[in-house]
């Protein structure tokens, strides 16, 4: 743990100015896959950009993009996958699960770097092990057990006598897939029973919204990959509309309106991606470079949507809380 932890703290810990490319008149491309949907100007993540930028590299003077949106169509990954590959870009960054083992299925020697915790990398076997990588596979991967855990204890906490408690996750994402047995045996030690809601496509949600309205659940958690996430503000309006609890992994569905999250920023994935990126276009192997797991998770509360909703948020639940929407 300690080999790991230094490890980690090496690759951070170069200051920026001396992390800054050194090679003149070499121009690296960098390729994004996303599960989601397309940015308005079609470029990568701004987070990712800036990252990049502060380390000094400078778009269309040595840093060009190729990026491709699979729109939460996990189907059109492969074929965008072998595009990149064919645009011989210097590396892949994934962002959503599915766009990961679609790249890795495409090549086993472009780098490819994974932007945000969307699945456990280890237990997928997409790397070998976080200290330790190997194949052509790092960034930041997710910790299954302890974080379903926490994410179903909350909705719990917010609505004590849920005994139900709706699952709504794609089911065509492997680490998601993943995280809701682990959800499941998490339920189970709670005392509460699962309603599993599945989707695969975006014409899936009214058939969920349909089985939700039929059967009511006593609160809902909503699992996060690009294809959810994309339609995650019209599960908060269903949601509320139904005045259903509601637990979400971005807190930006919050401030839209839903009841609780528990999750990362998105930002710091794509900033730590910038400098895998940056370590792989000086030489570094994706083998080698320890992945990593989150360290930061924010809790947000939404204090209107719970008087909406006619629930008390406990004491304790909003002096956890990061952020309290008030």
């Amino acid at each position: 743990m300690f080999a790991l932890a230094l490890a980690l703290g090496t690759l951070a810990a170069a200051p920026v100015a001396a992390q800054a490319p050194q090679l003149s008149g070499r121009v690296y491309r960098v390729g994004m896959l996303a599960m989601g949907s397309r940015t308005p100007d079609g470029r990568p993540v701004a987070a990712l950009r800036d990252g990049l930028r502060e380390l000094g590299y400078v778009e269309g003077k040595n840093i060009v993009y190729e990026v491709r949106f699979a729109e939460g169509r996990a189907e059109r990954l492969p074929a965008m996958a072998a595009e990149l590959v064919r645009a011989r870009v210097d590396v892949i960054v994934t962002q959503g699960g599915p766009a990961t083992p679609a790249a890795k299925a495409a090549t086993s020697t472009i780098p490819i770097v994974m932007s945000q915790a969307a699945g456990d990398a280890v237990g997928l076997r997409w790397i070998d092990s976080l200290a330790r990588p190997g194949g052509n596979i790092t960034g930041l991967t997710d910790e299954s057990v302890e974080l379903s855990a926490k994410r179903m204890e909350l909705p719990k906490e917010a609505v004590p006598k849920a005994s139900v408690i709706a699952v709504l996750w794609n089911a065509d994402d492997q680490g998601m897939a993943l995280r809701y047995h682990k959800i499941e045996e998490a339920a189970h030690v709670l005392g509460v029973k699962v309603q599993p809601i599945e989707v695969r496509t975006p014409e899936d949600f009214d058939t969920a919204f349909a089985t939700m309205t039929r059967r009511r659940p006593d609160a809902m958690f909503l699992v996060a990959d690009g294809l959810t996430t994309m339609n995650g503000r019209r599960v908060v309006e269903f949601a509320n509309a139904q005045r259903i609890p509601a637990m979400y992994e971005w807190n930006f569905l919050v401030r839209d309106g839903g009841l609780l999250s528990y999750g990362v920023v998105p930002a710091d994935g794509f900033r730590r991606a910038a400098i895998y990126v940056d370590r792989i276009l000086k030489g570094a192997k994706p083998a080698e470079l320890p992945a990593e797991q989150p360290t930061r998770y924010v809790l947000t509360v939404n204090l209107k949507t719970a008087a909406a909703l006619g629930l008390t948020i406990s004491p304790s639940l909003r002096l956890r809380a990061d952020d309290v929407i008030e």
